[in-house]
């Protein structure tokens, strides 16, 4: 008797216990049950003959709830029947008037609106991967980005027909087929092809049409900035749709659940993590042109919205936003992201309740990423016993100054010790691929790091710093290379600095991301040397810049000096200029300002510096 009752009290007191002692055992033990879920269906799909994508998952949800809805967008309800109809028709026109086929590429410039889901997913029906082109993007990123993917047919929003006209005649050169989501388009070169979809059959398409399709085939094509040069086309298979679509199964979201996306749809995390995600959950999406934080708690009240995507950005811009009596008043109870910062996240919580934060790591073409399930802030993810089973990752020492891994005597890198800050790479196998950039081996090669450990092994090198502490929790560090991000958006600083010195005064140029007090991620800023005997011409400088960045990657800073500092091998050395910042007080070269409402860069006074830091100019 006296057996039982100890043996009782006992488990009354197992849990008081695990607390106390393994504050995270529960968590550990949910996460990894829904991970292993998740990677048993994964194997179960690879398997399958034929093999079930996204496209039979969204097909299934068809059948199993028509009437659910799918999309809300601007006072319209769309269906899960009502998309998969719209999608029928934009499949059945494109056959017959491009004669697309399974293999096609297609490039989609398309805003955020439900056209592009339904273009999107009559693509997939036929087995067509899709090239997500950046809808900020013009000229020669534009027409580099469409290019690399290996496209011959582009699709885009009748609002962007004159970043279209400013290509065009390179695309007609090249063979290129554009087709505009327009009723009636008089350029030549560019066809109309609403009328066609609106007339189209929306009759089922025969999963005939996608039958070679199978787990490692191109699904789509995201594009990002990478280490250096131009936006690169990261492939993305249909095991990483999947692997990704399951993240908000991974955070506890469930069929019930409302989702809101204000992400860009060309980006990773509202295509594959938003949408994707939700088609695979089968719940409902309230989607937004770009986000509002003067609308975002309206919205979240207005549908009832329950799970939220962000990046850091968003979260400071909702903090920073003025307060209302009604802050609390939601039914948002996870939020998915990245980047925000730890004070930041703090406040969110401390002002708009109990929201469980999902921050998380992962790069669109990496082989390694990190959830944070527990609700420990200022973290990016926490190791398990099944994180180097699902992802082979180490850190390793790296030097900052020469960008470049440590290695040993024997020319193998070294790991960092607990809590010690170093470089992430993630083992390249057959179950952790790294695929690569369409049309650029050399920064795929870039992104491959070899002799690791042992003398002909090969590891995926994410470009940035994190560490693990002791109790086994992931912090995100910085970036490294020629990367930073701002607003954010990844900026290639060698792209940049390949613009800047268009501009008719410039000689050098040499680009980099500083940090600004009050700000996630890192502005941009420039250190120029000026053409013999000429000045910085301010006016020509902010319109070129305008041309050909969006407004996220143009330099707000410029440095002029006399001469560029390299080193032995010729690079421009960045690590003393980004340390230095834009303080004019500190610094003897002439400063300058990117004014955007007078379009020109100004001289940076001391009274505009102290109103940047103050916030009261807003960057």
């Amino acid at each position: 008797m006296y057996v039982w009752i100890s043996l009782l009290a006992g488990l009354a007191l197992l849990p008081a216990l695990l607390k106390t002692f393994f504050p995270y055992f529960f968590q550990d033990c949910v996460y990894m049950y829904r991970a292993l879920g998740c990677g048993i269906r994964l194997i179960v799909y690879k398997r399958k003959t034929p093999f079930y994508s996204i496209v039979d998952c969204f097909l299934e949800a068809v059948k199993k709830h028509p009437r659910k809805a799918f999309i809300h967008f601007e006072g319209k309800t769309h269906s899960y029947e009502e998309v998969d109809k719209e999608s029928n028709r934009v499949a059945n026109a494109l056959r017959s008037e491009a004669g697309l086929r399974e293999g096609d590429t297609v490039a989609l410039f398309l805003g955020n609106e439900p056209r592009f889901v339904w273009t999107w997913l009559g693509l997939a029906k036929l087995g067509c991967p899709a090239a997500l082109l950046n809808f900020n993007i013009r000229s020669k990123s534009l027409l580099h980005c469409f290019s690399c993917c290996g496209a011959n047919v582009l699709i885009a929003a009748a609002e962007l027909r004159d970043a279209v006209e400013e290509i065009l005649p390179v695309l007609k050169e090249k063979g290129i087929t554009v087709y505009l989501l327009s009723d009636e388009c008089t350029t030549d070169g560019i066809q109309c092809i609403g009328q066609a979809i609106a007339k189209a059959s929306d009759t089922p398409l025969s999963p005939s049409l996608r039958s070679n399709i199978h787990i490692r085939t191109t699904a789509l094509y995201i594009y990002t900035s990478g280490t250096t040069g131009l936006p690169k086309a990261a492939y993305v298979t249909h095991e990483r749709v999947w692997a990704s679509s399951f993240i908000q199964g991974v955070c506890g979201v469930t069929s019930e659940d409302i989702f809101y996306i204000n992400l860009p749809l060309y980006h990773s995390a509202g295509f594959l993590i938003g949408l994707v995600g939700s088609i695979e959950r089968g719940n409902t999406v309230v989607l937004r042109r770009k986000f509002s934080a003067s609308q975002f708690w309206d919205d979240c009240r207005k549908h009832n919205i329950t799970v939220m995507q962000y990046i850091g950005e968003t979260l400071r811009y909702l903090c920073n936003a003025p307060k209302k009596d009604n802050d609390r008043d939601h039914k948002v109870r996870i939020a998915i992201g990245n980047g925000v910062r730890a004070d930041v996240w703090k406040e969110f919580l401390n002002r708009f309740g109990c929201i469980h934060v999902r921050e998380l790591y992962a790069a669109t073409e990496g082989n390694v990423g990190f959830i944070n399930y527990t609700d420990k802030v200022g973290v990016v993810g926490r190791i398990n016993i099944l994180s180097k089973v699902f992802f082979p990752f180490s850190i390793i020492k790296f030097d900052i100054e020469k960008e470049e891994p440590v290695r040993n005597a024997e020319g193998l890198c070294i790991p960092v010790g607990k809590d010690e800050v170093g470089l992430l790479v993630g083992k390249i196998t057959k179950h952790t691929p790294f695929v690569g950039y369409a049309g650029n081996k050399q920064q795929t090669q870039k992104k491959r790091l070899s002799d690791v450990f042992v003398k002909g092994d090969l590891y995926f090198n994410s470009g940035d710093l994190l560490r693990i502490d002791y109790h086994n929790f992931v912090y995100f560090h910085d970036r490294v290379g020629d990367t930073f991000r701002w607003k954010g958006e990844n900026v290639a600083t060698t792209e940049v600095a390949d613009i800047l010195m268009m501009v008719d005064c410039i000689e050098e140029a040499n680009v980099y991301g500083v940090k600004v007090e009050g700000h996630e991620g890192r502005i941009g800023m420039a250190a120029v040397k000026l053409k013999e005997g000429r000045e910085l011409d301010c006016v020509d400088t902010c319109s070129v810049l305008a041309n050909y960045l969006p407004v996220y990657a143009r330099p707000r800073f410029i440095r002029i000096q006399n001469s560029l500092e390299v080193t032995g091998t010729f690079k421009m050395k960045k690590v003393k200029l980004v340390e230095e910042g834009f303080d004019p007080t500190l610094i003897r070269d002439p400063l300058y300002f990117l004014d955007l409402t007078q379009k020109k860069y100004i001289p940076l006074s001391q009274e505009i510096h102290k109103s940047i830091m103050s916030q009261d100019i807003k960057l």
